[in-house]
């Protein structure tokens, strides 16, 4: 499932926005209001971005026994072409959300190492192929499979990761950990009934 570009989605008018604020004179009261509305508009993406990846950790880890992930390095790919798509997606925070739920529903989660070769490596065959530009969305290895790039990479990290936790032996169910505070959490209080809850729910 590709993630919704929430910030690109967002950019015409956050454009306009920032536009305004820059013809404001410095230190008025109209300015002060147009920063306050950049920063709404911002909020505004990053809540969206957050309530989605939250309702799709949560199917991921509730329709799963295990889930694997690659231990992707955000901060390079944020130096490529792709730097402004890397960052809308929140991949760092998306799988810190997978591995806390995980734990806290007994499920098997683990990171497959950033330089395991996924992408280059022929999930039939085993053999590791050369370097492949970004753009290049599908392949055939010379031992006659084509793949799909996204796909063959999955296959491959689902296979490594289960490689490690065979390797492992097996593991008791996790012990249940806190959520991060910016999550979704309600204060029981005893002087009365009434929940209050902060940040966006989790389902």
């Amino acid at each position: 499932m590709a993630a919704p570009k929430f910030l690109r989605r967002a950019a015409r008018k956050l454009k306009r926005l920032q536009q305004d604020l820059s013809r404001k004179t410095k230190g008025s009261n109209r300015r002060e209001k147009a920063v306050v509305k950049v920063a709404r508009a911002h909020a505004r993406v990053a809540d969206t971005r957050r309530d989605w990846q939250h309702k799709l950790s949560t199917a991921i880890i509730r329709d799963n026994q295990a889930v694997y992930v690659e231990d992707l390095c955000v901060v390079g790919l944020g130096r490529t072409r792709l730097a402004k798509s890397v960052h809308d997606a929140g991949w760092a925070g998306f799988t810190s959300m997978l591995e806390y739920k995980a734990a806290r529903h007994g499920r098997t989660f683990a990171r497959v190492d950033r330089f395991f070769p996924s992408t280059r490596m022929c999930s039939d065959c085993g053999r590791i192929n050369e370097k492949m530009a970004l753009d290049v969305r599908s392949w055939v290895c010379p031992c006659g499979s084509t793949h799909d790039r996204d796909v063959n990479a999955a296959q491959n990290i689902k296979a490594a990761g289960q490689a490690d936790f065979n390797d492992r032996g097996a593991q008791v169910r996790p012990a249940v950990m806190p959520a991060p505070r910016d999550e979704a959490v309600t204060h029981p209080d005893a002087a009365c009934s009434t929940r209050s809850v902060e940040g966006i729910s989790v389902l």
